[in-house]
């Protein structure tokens, strides 16, 4: 009889959920995931990067260095029981820059690093968009010239290809000191929020972003140029266009920032088209990133279809490691999420692959033969193969029925006169045709 204490409590106990913002990944999406990730790694590892791996939180001034009130007014912050004001991490960066900043002296250039995170941002749910998610970072350290921006983004498009993404997305690419060039030829008076209007472009109506031009010095005269040169570059001004396009921004007389950023923008597209990735990177003028601490060229990936949230976002921060106290050091790098990611490849159908399925499944006729199965499930798993068998006392019936959902490839059978013979029934869950093999045949050779 149950105990009547637990009852009365069992009766009060209300159903969980998760928290808003927060969601739970069941099989096979974790197992979905897991895979992704882990073909990642795999990319990374074949063009040289390393794995660095983080804390879960961090002192929350590391954050207040990089982005002052930025990002720290979404960060999950508090007291810790020593009176330390300390956050869940937002974001991979400064963590990576304060482990550089310690290793500087020691660690040979360049770095090349990536993390696989997990990370909190208290912010507005959204689709695409939660409250706790994994972001995978690759971050380049002391490589000054296009050559570390041009590793960066092929190695980002053989990661995509390989995650299943191929032909699902285009980089878009600009230079923020072009940019800054450009505004000063229009008379803009405040840059850092000239920027921000420029990454807000997308999100604003022509009267919106009109107004917002002319509240940072741009004439309402000038106005009309600056949106028609946006409009151009908004739809991608690939590499065989690059030529007129640039040529119109030279004719506004840019100084020579603005004159060598529009060099390296033609050289980092050449390059790119040499590596066979023309087809899938474009300039667009749009792009300029939110956050402040970029210097020069800056990227994002969007899906060619569907929503225009960017895949990932980065750029050049050749400031950044001399703000934690470290050497001058260039550094790019970027930042791909998996909630974007999940949802492109699902909108195309490609959201996959599943759990690996079961190499075999062992059957036990009777429950005589049940620790034999356990037996041979272990001796396979040892020698390299996935098994598995029932663990709840089934029939014979209910036992093939579950090696079918699992996908299993083929059915060992355990009947006591087979097992007396020394022989195990093989059935091929496929075609459905079995055989008898002996039980010394089933290992592998060593």
């Amino acid at each position: 009889m149950a105990n009547p204490k637990y009852r009365a409590l069992n009766s009060t106990v209300m159903p969980f959920s998760t928290l808003r913002g927060f969601r739970d990944y069941l099989p096979p999406d974790a197992g979905t995931r897991s895979e992704l990730f882990r073909r990642m790694r795999s990319v990374a590892q074949r063009c040289g990067y390393s794995e660095l791996e983080t804390p879960s939180i961090e002192p929350l001034e590391l954050y207040q260095v990089k982005s002052g009130d930025e990002i720290t007014g979404q960060t999950w912050s508090f007291t810790d029981k020593g009176g330390r004001s300390v956050a869940l991490v937002s974001e991979t960066t400064p963590s990576l820059a304060r482990v550089f900043v310690d290793r500087a002296k020691s660690e040979p250039l360049p770095v090349k690093w990536f993390t696989v995170s997990k990370l909190w941002r208290y912010e507005e749910p959204q689709s695409g968009r939660t409250r706790e998610f994994q972001q995978f970072n690759l971050d380049i350290l002391g490589a000054a010239g296009i050559c570390a921006e041009v590793d960066l983004l092929s190695t980002a498009a053989l990661l995509l290809d390989e995650l299943g993404a191929e032909d699902l997305y285009t980089f878009r690419i600009n230079d923020r000191e072009l940019s800054g060039s450009i505004g000063a030829q229009l008379g803009v008076t405040d840059f850092p929020r000239y920027l921000r209007v420029l990454d807000r472009y997308r999100k604003l109506s022509a009267e919106a972003f009109a107004l917002e031009l002319e509240a940072v010095g741009v004439t309402s005269a000038k106005v009309p140029a600056l949106a028609d040169l946006l409009a151009d570059s908004e739809k991608g001004v690939s590499l065989k266009d690059s030529s007129d396009y640039f040529g119109k921004l030279r004719a506004l007389g840019l100084d020579k920032n603005g004159r060598e950023s529009l060099d390296r923008l033609q050289t980092l597209l050449s390059t790119l088209q040499r590596l066979g990735l023309g087809d899938r990177v474009v300039f667009d003028l749009t792009v300029v990133r939110g956050l402040a601490y970029y210097t020069s060229t800056v990227f994002e990936a969007f899906a060619k279809k569907g929503a225009s949230r960017s895949l990932f976002g980065g750029g050049r921060y050749d400031q950044l490691i001399g703000l934690f106290g470290g050497p001058s050091t260039p550094a790019c790098g970027l930042a791909l999420g998996d909630q974007i990611l999940e949802q492109l490849l699902r909108e195309a159908d490609r959201w996959g692959p599943a759990e690996s399925a079961l190499d075999t499944f062992v059957v036990a006729v009777t429950p005589q033969e049940a620790p034999l199965a356990m037996e041979w499930v272990e001796r396979l798993r040892r020698s390299g193969l996935s098994a598995d068998s029932d663990l709840m006392t089934r029939s014979l019936s209910r036992q093939l029925k579950e090696a079918g959902r699992r996908k299993a490839r083929r059915a060992l059978i355990l009947g006591p006169k087979e097992v007396a013979r020394g022989v195990v029934v093989e059935r091929d869950l496929t075609t459905g045709s079995q055989r008898e093999i002996p039980m010394r045949s089933l290992l592998p050779p060593e």
